[in-house]
């Protein structure tokens, strides 16, 4: 089963979606492969863990927290959980490249497969797939849209006082 909720963020109204137990999905408003609210699943707007990862945004957000500390079941192949592992060990304020990535894992050769399962990321910000850019630092791809990839970066650089999150 499917439980999920909606949090207002100063990127729009996002998605969250559980398991029961831990974290599956942390969507934006016409993400790149994102789902869609589907027959069976609960909303469950009360749930402790949404609550949870409502206050950790509430302080990335703030600019008060660097690291979350959330349980997180994503789903994907094998080469895309070791690419979102990888992914959490990109520092706040850091970005690296496809080509990076792929050297971390091994393959340096597959820069393009790491920018396919960087692309289908299902936990966006907590798991940041927004830290990572092209040769040379180019700002390319990202599921959620260039403008929100912008902003979490810049957000990463400087704190934006002020802003409110609504679950």
């Amino acid at each position: 089963m499917t439980l999920y909720t909606t949090l207002g963020t100063p990127i729009g109204e996002l998605l969250l979606t559980s398991d029961g137990a831990a974290l599956t999905g942390l969507y934006m408003p016409d993400h790149a492969h994102g789902p869609e609210v589907g027959a069976g699943w609960v909303s469950d707007d009360g749930a402790a863990l949404f609550a949870a990862t409502a206050e950790q945004l509430r302080e990335y957000f703030g600019g008060g927290r660097r690291l979350f500390d959330l349980p997180l079941a994503p789903a994907g192949t094998l080469f895309q959980l070791r690419v979102w592992a990888e992914l959490r060990r990109i520092p706040y304020g850091a970005t690296v490249t496809y080509g990076d990535l792929a050297r971390r894992l091994g393959d340096p050769g597959a820069s393009r497969a790491v920018g396919l399962a960087n692309g289908r990321n299902p936990i966006s910000i907590i798991v940041p797939c927004h830290r990572v850019v092209g040769a040379g630092g180019k700002l390319t791809g990202y599921a959620g849209g260039l403008e929100r990839k912008r902003f979490l970066l810049e957000l990463e650089g400087g704190c934006l006082p002020g802003l409110t999150l609504t679950i």
